[in-house]
């Protein structure tokens, strides 16, 4: 087992859809980065806050935050590729490559799983010698650190466990350049772009049902679907995939 197992192992827990086993962990998770020290102390201690936070909030609340974040759009993809390749076939070859190395060394995924989803990406890295995975998290180093400074200029908490990532490896040399593109960037289109499809399923329904005679939808009967979708940095979405 790599030195960093556990150290990666928790960032990746961090990352993935909150549940109840998660949250009621948050203290030991914490115990272990701080004797492990593997972190710097600064991005440590806010990972820490951070897990302190989480701890003390409704687990619904934590999981409609997630999902508000991840879930809603492209630009916060967990899907590595998507924010270098989008839905080029560059991307199919990419995910292949990365599953070859996950299957040389036995690290085995499920059907229903992405090899570049970050969470997944990370609980790999935790399995390999400590140089390897740093070599590893090196390379997606310039997604990890667009990440956390989006997440940043949101305003979201979260932006600590990408910086604590980056700090493994060390921030990229241009990641004033990142920080300056991120504070210039618009609303995420693809969310906009989600919401303005809504809208008009939403009016295209209420307009079908008020077309049958004696039948109409108050405002309390209008219940929007819910369903998991991938956030990308490209025109197009695919499936959200997490362990």
């Amino acid at each position: 087992m790599g030195e960093m197992m556990k150290t990666l192992k928790i960032l990746s827990v961090m990352l993935c859809y909150p549940q109840s086993d998660m949250q009621m962990a948050l203290d030991e998770m914490a115990e272990v980065l701080e004797q492990e020290n593997l972190v710097p102390e600064r991005q440590r201690w806010a990972v820490q806050d951070l897990m302190r936070k989480m701890a003390q909030t409704d687990l619904m609340e934590l999981q409609e935050r997630y999902v508000r974040l991840f879930d809603r759009g492209r630009a916060l993809s967990l899907h590595l590729f998507e924010h270098i390749h989008g839905e080029s076939r560059d991307r199919g070859q990419a995910m292949v490559n990365l599953l070859h190395i996950y299957q040389q060394h036995g690290f085995s995924l499920n059907i229903r799983e992405l090899p570049d989803y970050l969470p997944l990406f990370l609980e790999y890295l935790a399995q390999r010698p400590l140089a390897e995975a740093l070599d590893m998290l090196g390379d997606a180093l310039h997604v990890i650190a667009l990440l956390g400074a989006r997440l940043a200029e949101r305003g979201s908490d979260y932006h600590v466990v990408f910086d604590a990532l980056s700090a493994l490896v060390g921030e990229p040399a241009d990641i004033s350049d990142i920080r300056q593109q991120v504070a210039q960037e618009g609303p995420d289109p693809s969310v906009v772009n989600m919401d303005k499809l809504w809208e008009e399923e939403v009016v295209t329904f209420l307009a079908s049902q008020d077309d049958c005679a004696g039948r109409h939808l108050g405002p309390d009967m209008v219940q929007p679907l819910h369903w998991r979708s991938c956030a990308a940095s490209t025109p197009s979405a695919t499936p959200t995939h997490s362990r």
